[in-house]
């Protein structure tokens, strides 16, 4: 049958929204708002991304989590590419050993090292800037 779809609209969104990585979310209608990238084995790195969903999720800010443990980081990144979510938040080893988590847009722009302490009420603010 002839109309306006979810397929149809979902294939508009992707032809407009989309790079040579993959689609690039509008933060209105993506799937979640912030995609959390754990890198590495260390166990402290996934601890700290699980600590800033839970409160990511408590301010009602939708999450998608990698918690993949056999799978590279440049995986996980492309992925998260691929999938195209506004924002990505990475706890590698690195980050969290500095204090630190990795924030920055799906285009790779604006990217910060935001401290753990204070990362999920910086992420919280990026979303409410999207979604103005």
């Amino acid at each position: 049958s002839y109309g306006i779809g979810v397929s149809r609209v979902m294939a508009c969104i992707a032809e407009t929204h989309h790079d040579e990585k993959g689609l690039a979310w509008p933060a209105i209608i993506a799937p979640a708002q912030v995609h959390v990238v754990a890198t590495g084995k260390d166990a402290a790195a996934f601890e700290a991304a699980e600590r800033l969903i839970a409160e990511l999720e408590d301010k009602g800010i939708e999450v998608i989590f990698d918690d993949r443990k056999k799978v590279s980081p440049g995986v996980k990144f492309k992925d998260a590419e691929l999938i195209g979510v506004p924002l990505i938040a990475v706890a590698g080893r690195d980050t969290v050993d500095n204090g630190t988590i990795e924030v920055r847009d799906r285009t790779g722009e604006n990217a910060e090292a935001v401290p753990v302490a204070d990362a999920a009420q910086a992420i919280a603010d990026r979303v409410a800037a999207l979604l103005k």
